[in-house]
């Protein structure tokens, strides 16, 4: 009886020891995709409305390529229908 025991403590030392190797691996891997995921995001950061629609056009053809720039920016949901319309009556209105 001693040596089934033995063999059950040792295998449950065992797994516990590869449980706890196993999760600390996977809690770094997980800690290093986070920074990664951090460390990209601010490289693929969608353009500012604000940035793009700062200046108001002065001719039909820049008129024109800002209302094209506010409808990609509403299609990619940086602005919302309430947004987009205000700068659309604010390029219109020039």
């Amino acid at each position: 009886m001693p040596g089934l025991l033995r063999g059950v403590a040792r295998t449950a030392v065992i797994a516990g020891t590869a449980s706890s190797v196993s999760n600390r691996v996977s809690r770094r891997q997980a800690n290093r995709w986070a920074q990664q995921n951090q460390q990209q995001a601010p490289q693929q950061a969608a353009p500012t409305p604000d940035a793009a629609l700062t200046a108001a056009p002065a001719s039909s053809g820049d008129r024109l390529s800002a209302l094209r720039e506010l409808g990609e920016l509403r299609a990619q949901g940086v602005l919302t229908e309430a947004e987009f319309a205000a700068e659309k009556a604010k390029i219109l209105a020039s």
